[in-house]
């Protein structure tokens, strides 16, 4: 199907312009000399950012002027004639869908071609069908700066709110110049991201077109005197269901963060939060099931497909194709629907994220058996391209890039499940973590080794209760993935949108009791020697 005939505007070309330059372009590279098969894909994206900047101590304007970036294109993936086989390559070019900008796109296809041994074919259809259909919300792709600048001060406003209206910082500051005197901060963001591409090939003429816009909110509260910090964030796929609640949410963490603890090296029972549920998954967990990354044998799950690799209570998969959530799409960057991916189920790895090149190249490997674990020709079932994506670091799908891999909606999901308050009396004593950062693997990423910075929302649980807030960068985390995966015992029943910093996925993350991790304390700046 194609998408709607949105008019031309700030975003650029229209879906029916973009869908008639991806046939275009079909057309005219098939009938090249020495072209076997070619794929044009096209886009616009634009993004538009409100920045957050109020300061209590010095003077700020709350709300920076609305900023915007926005740009259009076309790739083409060409296959060539080549005397040892074909040869595959990509030319982009950006601005111009004339034939002319074609043209020019070709050429570099043809220069950047080099014959890959791996290669089958460019996308094909298959079984599953497109299940989502004009999903986005019109009036995010129509957003204008005073609606945009009006959303950054509806957070900055209920940040305020916060701030005022609690007690414990009134006490602090005696009066109204005291309060002005502790450092109040909201900083962070509103962002509106918007998309219309296009895809079209000569297995897929008639081509596919897909529109999206998405609205999200980062902020992170200080109060400076008292060197405590807090965040909050959300993400929505229509403007009415924005709400202001990033801005309370962090403020009301930055008080809860005053007079934060150190403590000591060791292993602790913890609680994740929703942001290091997250985190985790976008940088080691979801990396690791990729396609490419066993055909490369970089995931610690390499061999390891149809078995255990995580606690029987925990299950996570990919859905690209919920209407109504953020991570939505109607089609992949190669044509094909979106839809459901098992990845982890009761703790089995079942399936993995690919697009069609690596499923394919997967599937065919002669190390493949090994790689996977199970007998390629069994493992089709887990290697459905519904992943195939081009994005560009968290803003938009890139027109200037091949296909990769990428998740989309990702739900975190466990059979046993409690309220926080439960899950912190089966932990008992331990660390409620809520906020991480600098999450690397170290080892490389099939050794499953790890390390991530604490840097705020967290507390020392006592007696099975949250009894004092942990002080902000005081300690790290430095352990495997797999005492991650293994060691869940629990979890919230609800689960929060989430994302982190250049992620192309929102994570449906849950709060996770984990049993131990170890926790290495980091040196006090200042400290006397």
């Amino acid at each position: 199907m194609i998408g709607s005939d949105a008019a031309a505007g700030p975003l650029g070309p229209s879906t029916t312009e973009l869908v008639r330059a991806a046939r275009e372009a079909v057309a005219l590279v098939a009938g090249e000399p020495g072209v076997r098969e070619c794929e044009a894909f096209v886009a616009a994206n634009a993004q538009l950012l409100a920045r957050l900047a109020y300061t209590s101590h010095i003077p700020s304007n709350g709300v920076e002027e609305p900023k915007s970036t926005a740009s259009h294109g076309l790739g083409l993936q060409v296959v060539f004639d080549g005397p040892t086989g074909p040869r595959l390559g990509f030319g982009a070019e950006p601005s111009d869908l004339s034939p002319d900008g074609i043209r020019r796109a070709l050429a570099k296809a043809r220069a950047s071609a080099v014959h890959d041994p791996a290669f089958v074919s460019l996308p094909r259809s298959g079984a599953e069908r497109r299940r989502l259909e004009a999903y986005h919300d019109p009036r995010l792709l129509a957003l204008d700066d005073a609606a945009l600048v009006g959303a950054g001060w509806r957070v900055v406003r209920a940040g305020l709110r916060a701030f005022l209206d609690a007690p414990r910082l009134a006490e602090m500051a005696g009066d109204a110049a005291g309060l002005a005197r502790l450092g109040l901060i909201l900083g962070g963001d509103v962002t509106v991201v918007q998309e219309r591409i296009a895809v079209a090939s000569t297995a897929l003429p008639d081509g596919e077109a897909d529109e999206s816009a998405l609205l999200a909110a980062s902020v992170t509260a200080m109060v400076e005197a008292a060197d405590a910090k807090g965040s909050g964030w959300s993400i929505d796929t229509r403007l009415d269901a924005f709400t202001a609640d990033a801005g309370t949410e962090a403020a009301r963490a930055a008080i809860g963060a005053i007079g934060g603890e150190r403590i000591p090296s060791g292993r602790y029972a913890v609680v994740l939060g929703p942001q290091p549920v997250a985190d985790l998954l976008n940088n080691l967990i979801l990396p690791a099931l990729h396609a490419s990354a066993f055909f490369a044998g970089t995931t610690p799950f390499l061999g390891r497909l149809d078995r255990r690799v995580a606690s029987p209570v925990l299950s996570i998969y990919d859905d690209g194709a919920i209407a109504g959530l953020a991570g939505s799409k109607g089609v992949t960057c190669e044509g094909l629907p979106t839809g459901r991916t098992e990845l982890i189920r009761r703790g089995i790895l079942v399936g993995l994220l690919t697009n069609w090149y690596e499923a394919q190249r997967l599937l065919r490997d002669p190390g493949g058996r090994a790689k996977l674990g199970v007998d390629p020709a069994r493992a089709a079932a887990a290697l459905v391209p519904r992943n195939g994506f081009r994005f560009a670091a968290g803003g938009g799908r890139s027109f200037a890039a091949p296909p990769a891999i990428a998740a989309t909606n990702v739900f975190v999901e466990c059979s046993e499940t409690a309220p926080l308050d439960a899950l912190l009396r089966r932990i008992g004593e331990g660390l409620y973590i809520g906020r991480i950062w600098y999450t690397y693997p170290i080892n490389g990423l099939q050794a499953g080794d790890f390390t991530c910075t604490v840097v705020g929302d967290s507390c020392v649980i006592r007696d099975g209760r949250l009894a004092a807030p942990l002080r902000a960068n005081a300690i790290r985390i430095s352990d495997n993935i797999a005492s991650v995966l293994d060691g869940v015992v629990g979890a919230t029943p609800t689960a929060k949108a989430t994302t982190v910093w250049a992620a192309d996925e929102v994570v449906h993350a849950p709060a996770l009791a984990v049993g131990a991790l170890q926790v290495d304390a980091v040196a006090q700046v200042g400290a006397p020697l």
